[in-house]
């Protein structure tokens, strides 16, 4: 039996070190550590509840969006208003414009270089990978980073700006456009049409999606199109390394619902476990801080009654994320919960042959991202020029709110209390949160833990690459784990 800290990793946001136990080559258990504490839940204690769709996007630069959106509806929560269908339409383009960006990079930057290392030298597709996905000098990173740049467009469009938009707020959004706006988004979604299903998928976005199983998914990707694509690489590599046996969690998956719209979601909310889906009940969510560094650590809580102060010397701590449960439960969040939740029935097919793990977990990204393109255009079309696109509404002297929505990563959620107009209480649970959270009170690992168990360890690897798989398909934003 030995133990090594792995990192701080690369490709990452944020800091991140994992411990690992290894016996017989083998990772027998793993402790995940947030060293980097940020403290925003304590910066907006006292401030003017608006303050919040101000600061809270400074918690990171790529989520940004997601979490001025949660803000934004926590605060409209406490104030009881909705916005308008405009206002719904453009905050629903303007996350989802943000997530589909997200995805891309996280494939094409955070997880396809890692196959161009030196370790998979002599492997047959490792020239390929090297050719396309090497870090910084790979073609595909090129020309992805060209169709990106293009597409986040939209965000100056509709937005203003991008990171740290102010135009979300939580009567709608700031931002009205017309006729031309709209023809000038749709434009623009026309060509990040055309960089998708020539480069990423090799087909057209409604043909990838019409797989309904992973037997389908296999006859799709011997096809002409496909089989010169992206996407039909990485799943080439990844039943070479069978990552479909790689990095496995308890199965158990939760999503807020994405993409809210007159009361429904794009994508459901709820729960998916062994098969069956069920309802969220988000009062059964608490903040366990057993080993943390955290003072009150006497018993869980749910976030609204939540307690953020920091205490370096807490006993038996390893992290400075707190560990958040579902009635008790440790939960996976991302587009893989999104999607099983939802009932895609690929991811189902998927998960319900091979469980979570890093190959399904890649897949579900890049399976929401042709979802979420024609999502988008028709979202532009129903905008309506001349109607509202906001509602105007007071800050209450006392009040509640939660803010619930879906981040690329998954699950986010803002918790807000205004007592005499002021905030008395703020807190935040990003997907990282969930997904690199420590053990629980009863010695529970987190979602990442668990599927670093059983990883293997090659001879003389210091940064197992198996780990380095594992923790990328989580896609973790450690800048976003702890307030």
């Amino acid at each position: 039996m030995s133990r090594r800290i792995v990192g701080p990793f690369n490709r990452v946001e944020g800091d991140l070190e994992i411990s690992l136990e290894i016996k017989d080559g083998t990772v027998e258990a793993a402790w995940v550590n947030s060293p980097l504490y940020r403290g925003f839940e304590q910066m907006l204690t006292g401030r003017d509840p608006r303050d919040a769709i101000a600061v809270t996007p400074r918690i990171c630069g790529i989520c940004s969006v997601a979490q001025s959106l949660a803000s934004a509806m926590a605060l409209a929560d406490a104030q009881e208003i909705a916005p308008p269908p405009n206002g719904a339409l453009m905050r629903n383009i303007i996350l989802a414009t943000e997530n589909v960006a997200d995805h891309l990079t996280h494939f094409y930057m955070f997880f396809m270089p890692d196959f161009a290392r030196p370790i998979y030298e002599g492997e047959p597709w490792h020239d390929e990978a090297i050719a396309r996905y090497k870090a910084v000098e790979g073609m595909a990173v090129r020309e992805m980073l060209a169709a990106r740049a293009a597409f986040m467009h939209i965000m100056g469009m509709l937005a203003g700006h991008w990171p740290h938009t102010l135009g979300l707020q939580p009567g709608g959004t700031t931002h009205a456009i017309d006729g031309a706006g709209q023809a000038r988004v749709l434009a623009t979604l026309a060509a990040f049409r055309r960089f998708l299903e020539s480069r990423l998928f090799g087909d057209r976005l409604e043909s990838v999606t019409s797989n309904g199983s992973g037997a389908d998914l296999e006859r799709w990707a011997k096809l002409p199109g496909p089989q010169a694509s992206d996407f039909v690489a990485f799943l080439r590599i990844s039943k070479a390394l069978d990552l479909g046996q790689l990095g496995r969690t308890s199965g158990r998956f939760m999503s807020y619902g994405a993409y809210e719209m007159e009361g429904a979601h794009f994508f459901r909310r709820g729960i998916y476990e062994a098969g069956t889906t069920g309802t969220l009940d988000p009062a059964l969510i608490t903040e366990d801080l057993s080993s943390a560094w955290f003072a009150h650590r006497n018993g869980a809580r749910h976030p609204s009654r939540g307690v953020t102060i920091p205490d370096a010397n807490a006993t038996n701590a390893y992290t400075w994320c707190k560990a958040p449960r579902l009635d008790g439960k440790v939960v996976e969040v991302g587009a893989i919960a999104r999607q099983v939740v939802d009932g895609n029935p690929l991811i189902v097919d998927l998960v319900r042959s091979g469980g979570s793990n890093v190959a399904t977990r890649v897949i579900a990204r890049l399976i929401e991202i042709a979802l979420l393109v024609p999502a988008l255009e028709e979202w532009t079309r129903r905008i309506t020029p001349h109607e509202p696109f906001f509602k105007q509404g007071g800050i209450p002297d006392n009040a509640e709110g939660a803010g619930l929505i879906e981040a690329a990563r998954g699950s986010l959620g803002h918790w807000l209390t205004i007592k005499n107009g002021r905030i008395l209480n703020y807190q935040i649970i990003a997907p990282t949160t969930w997904n690199f959270s420590p053990r629980d009170h009863r010695g529970t690992p987190g979602a990442c833990e668990q599927a670093l168990a059983g990883a293997p360890v090659r001879q003389g690897e210091t940064e197992p690459v198996a780990v380095q798989h594992i923790v990328r398909s989580f896609d973790p934003c450690m800048v976003c784990t702890v307030h």
